[in-house]
């Protein structure tokens, strides 16, 4: 019984207020899932930069002396913002990948959550609340952002098992549900190249949806074949560079609910969560279908 939200901004002059509005609308959730929380946001970037979210496995990292030695290795400048018990890195795009090379053989304590123009994710072990006021969330300002709070049944509560997870540049996912045949899928995405970090089921979901954008495909055509390729009971909010989705299973058993207006597009698994949201009275609410993709973009 996990919470989900998401908050896709339409009209810039509320995008200060993203963090602000994501953290009000996730702490309504905290009795579907008091032990961990997460939230992917995407925040400006830099021409030219990648943005290389990290956590540590083990004692809190010196990120800041990490950085340093980062820098030096690659022959190039690396800027470090630390975040709580989290650290945006910000390198050169053409040197993501040796720069996310070097990370993993030199840094073993160190995770890579998240990597992308855009997108940063901070999440950890936790009640949801604590969680948002210690990485500052409601400070965070973007285009659109998605959060989770954890009641964890099919993996252990870690920092780099809480949601959100992403599996590819600018790519992430919440669920809320399970799916039955995630073994199987693992090892396809094994096959192509994708290695999650977790046993968690919703990181073969993260993967699977990269594996298919890879592939060419849009959001909206990957959400609707994973109707067909997941099994289990499932809702699905996915965040892209310019996007964001929803998407049930097909029976539908998760609770769901949406808010549109001219400023935004939200969604939430109560109600409760999205009434504190601008212009709630005059918002379009629905409820999505089953096995209907549901997808923005900028």
């Amino acid at each position: 019984m996990c919470g989900i939200a998401g908050l896709f901004i339409k009209e810039a002059r509320l995008q200060p207020r993203l963090g602000e509005l994501l953290a009000s609308m996730t702490s309504t959730l905290c009795s579907r899932g008091p032990d961990s929380a997460g939230f992917a946001v995407y925040t400006a970037g830099e021409p030219g930069k990648a943005k290389l979210t990290l956590t540590s496995v083990a004692e809190r990292v010196d990120f800041e002396a990490l950085a340093v030695v980062l820098s030096r290795a690659v022959g190039a400048s690396v800027s470090v913002t630390g975040r709580y018990t989290h650290a945006v890195v910000t390198v050169p795009n053409d040197l993501v990948r040796l720069c996310r090379d070097w990370i993993s053989k030199n840094a073993q304590d160190v995770r890579i959550l998240s990597e992308g123009g855009n997108l940063e994710i901070y999440k950890e072990v936790g009640y949801p609340d604590d969680v948002a006021r210690s990485f500052d969330i409601a400070s965070l300002a973007g285009t659109h952002g998605i959060a989770h709070t954890r009641m964890a049944t099919e993996s252990a509560v870690t920092t780099i098992g809480a949601h959100p997870f992403s599996t590819g540049p600018d790519q992430c996912l919440v669920h809320n549900g399970s799916l039955s045949n995630h073994a199987s899928v693992r090892r396809e995405l094994q096959r192509d190249g994708i290695v999650p970090q977790t046993e968690n089921d919703t990181e073969v979901a993260a993967g699977y949806l990269s594996r298919e954008l890879r592939r060419g495909r849009t959001l909206g055509q990957a959400l609707t074949s994973s109707v067909d390729d997941l099994d289990g009971f499932f809702t699905f909010v996915v965040g892209t560079k310019n996007g964001f989705g929803v998407l049930r299973d097909p029976i539908a058993c998760k609770p769901a609910v949406m808010a549109e207006t001219d400023d935004y597009v939200a969604f939430a698994s109560e109600y409760r969560s999205l009434a504190s949201l601008p212009r709630i009275k005059s918002a379009k609410l629905f409820e999505p279908k089953p096995a209907t993709p549901y997808f923005w973009e900028h």
